[in-house]
């Protein structure tokens, strides 16, 4: 592993060991690669959140009095490992205060029975006592604070059941909201029903974490947004929660009824509700609540999919949000095409990607898309009902790259689905089309700000990068109305807004990517501008670094420490728009060159995607190994005349 003075000798190495050490750093990058794949083809790395998810996991068990002390303690110790040095928890490495993870992360250190005199849990609760108490936490927080029974109902937004009743115009409608919404709220409006409380079998509370005793609490419901219409929502919720005594309990039986339909048609095995933590999870207390017997083959099932997704060490381990095997291993794929080798690991990849496409489920997609055949790829290994727009943009690039006629049906159908999921606006999101009902971010529950799937700049990117690559020309319609959508969605310094990576580094690449792919003229003002603004970001050590800060508007500019993954989308991006021989692209090699790696992986601690700004971010292990080989790979290829034009 290269630190200290190695790194800053192989920044200065002599521009003719250049060459040997790329192709050195490329084949033990590549070599990795080829170790790490599974014997069925595919590659899964880790997904690492912050501390709620394993918070979540021990707040779960003891809910549920299924406590299991041994996973628990592990738990617990990467729990104490991610404590911040302000003394509470962050929402990534090396980030700020985060009120609501901390109190989650508290609570579930006390029960596993930490010592809330011990240092580090009176560093954790004076930090959350200065931030306000537990009171301030966010909306998800505070029902697990009432579920546990330690803060009054009316610390939640009013929440429905009948919801499950509105027609599909109705502006409440489920299908309003972005899948991960969906997934998480239908179970929420059942246990909001119901209002059950845990069993917490060591009777553990969270008292001394309040400023007000929770039944003298009066200011738990806030104006999301600071909007007018935030505070007309609140007024609405007041007037909610006034007639709530009113409500006909048929109706009540008839949303829990219809809600139950949803989760059990949806609960997707082994995979889990949704594919996501807190919908599995969620899904699981509702079983709960109605009294399904532990051993019924809808709980067991549930329960397995919310182990799945624990990654357990000797001593430390955590939960993981998701999982992430198509997009690791489309992505893993391109990367060693890139490289020009390892046809036989692209091969079985291609092979264990195909059979995972959805071709005999309409998704919840179909809601807006109705008429549409399901064409896509998940994002996990399953998850029949929410297919992934991104994903499936990839798959068919690396499907098709492959030159493999077999392919050619597999493609047709995912690009047929694609097309028709392009929204009004030219743009596409991740997994709905035209879910923009952005009034719904000013309700009380949406204090996580992450309500919606609404177009995004670098999933549209993937889609004009996929449609290019199989030739649809720029007089199509869904490439017109891409590329102007694009062009809106610039930034005025000439960056485009990353929605699923951090942050304008990823969503400029993804953007530049796909312009070159369509045939977009790369000396075009707008495309120098932005290739001007990513050599501008470049630091000092040839690097780039994004922090998870940015997404917040006043600290857009925030950089802590260059990462290889940003720094390979930047080389990416920068090449796309002509900059090979450049001294930024340049000096961006160097630095990929020099920086601290175990053989093909590239060491990096920061995070380096998001899964809601502002409020959830994410580190995919596998990005310090793909992403360099792929710019190594690049820069190289280039250098030796490959004019070779693809859509990433």
């Amino acid at each position: 592993m290269l630190k200290g003075n190695d790194m800053l000798e192989k920044l200065t190495v002599a521009p003719d060991d250049t060459g040997s050490q790329i192709d050195t750093a490329i084949e033990e990058a590549r070599m990795w690669l080829i170790d790490e794949q599974a014997e069925d083809g595919e590659w899964s790395f880790p997904l690492e959140a912050d501390a709620t998810i394993p918070s979540e996991y021990i707040l779960l068990n003891h809910y549920l009095d299924q406590i299991d002390d041994a996973v628990e303690a592990k738990l617990a110790v990467y729990l104490r490992e991610t404590q911040g040095k302000h003394g509470g928890w962050p929402l990534y490495h090396d980030g700020d205060f985060n009120i609501s993870v901390s109190v989650k992360a508290y609570f579930a250190l006390k029960m596993v029975g930490e010592d809330i005199d011990a240092p580090h849990m009176k560093w954790a609760r004076s930090a959350i006592l200065n931030h306000g108490g537990a009171a301030r936490a966010n909306v998800f927080t505070r029902i697990t604070l009432a579920l546990f029974g330690q803060l009054p109902w009316r610390a939640v937004p009013v929440m429905r059941a009948e919801a499950m009743l509105l027609p599909k115009w109705a502006l409440f409608n489920i299908y309003n909201v972005s899948y991960w919404s969906r997934t998480v709220m239908v179970p929420l409006l059942v246990l909001v029903a119901l209002k059950p409380l845990a069993r917490n079998p060591r009777g553990v509370d969270i008292a001394e974490l309040f400023v007000i005793p929770p039944g003298e609490e009066t200011r738990y419901l806030t104006n999301p947004t600071g909007h007018a219409l935030g505070a007309f929502m609140l007024f609405v919720d007041s007037l909610g929660r006034m007639f709530e005594p009113l409500f006909p309990k048929f109706l009540q039986r008839m949303g829990i009824e219809k809600a139950m339909d949803f989760i059990k048609e949806r609960l997707n095995g082994e995979d889990g509700l949704g594919g996501i933590f807190p919908a599995m999870a969620n899904a699981l207390l509702v079983f709960d609540a109605l009294g399904y017997p532990r051993d019924h083959p809808d709980v067991v099932t549930a329960r397995k999919a919310v182990d799945k997704l624990l990654v357990l060490g000797e001593d430390s381990g955590y939960c993981q949000p998701c999982l992430s095997p198509i997009w690791d291993t489309s992505l893993a794929s391109l990367a060693l095409m890139e490289a020009n080798h390892d046809d036989e690991a692209v091969a079985r990849a291609c092979q264990w990607m195909r059979g995972r496409q959805i071709l005999d489920v309409k998704g919840d997609w179909k809601a807006k898309r109705g008429y549409l055949k399901p064409g896509g790829w998940a994002f996990q290994y399953w998850n029949d009902h929410y297919p992934d727009v991104d994903d499936t943009a990839v798959v068919v690039m690396a499907l098709h790259r492959t030159g493999d006629p077999e392919y050619r049906e597999a493609i047709e159908r995912a690009t047929d689905w694609i097309i028709g999921m392009q929204s009004s606006n030219g743009g596409w999101g991740a997994f709905d089309a035209d879910n923009t009902h952005h009034i719904l971010q000013h309700i009380p529950f949406a204090d996580h700000g992450a309500l919606l799937d609404p177009p995004t700049a670098d999933v549209t990117a993937r889609c004009l990068s996929m449609l290019s690559q199989l030739g649809y020309p720029r007089s199509h319609q869904a490439v017109d109305r891409a590329l102007d959508f694009l062009k809106r969605e610039q930034e005025d310094n000439g960056s485009w807004f990353g929605r699923w990576g951090n942050n304008y580094v990823y969503g400029t690449w993804s953007v530049l990517s796909a312009l070159k792919a369509a045939g977009e003229d790369m000396e075009a003002p707008y495309i120098r501008k932005a290739a001007k603004w990513l050599m501008s970001c470049q630091r000092p050590d040839g690097g780039w670094g994004e922090d998870c800060a940015t997404y917040f508007q006043h600290r857009r500019d925030e950089v802590k420490e260059s990462t290889p993954s940003q720094t390979s989308w930047a080389l990416l991006g920068l090449m796309a728009a002509g900059e090979r021989d450049g001294d930024s692209v340049k000096r961006g090699i160097e630095y990929l060159l020099g920086a601290p790696r175990e053989g093909g992986k590239w060491h990096e601690e920061y995070f380096n995607a998001v899964g809601f700004p502002r409020v959830f971010y994410l580190r995919y292990h596998g990005y310090s190994v793909y992403f360099p080989l792929w710019a190594l790979s690049r820069y190289r290829n280039l250098g030796n005349a490959d004019t070779r034009v693809f859509g990433m």
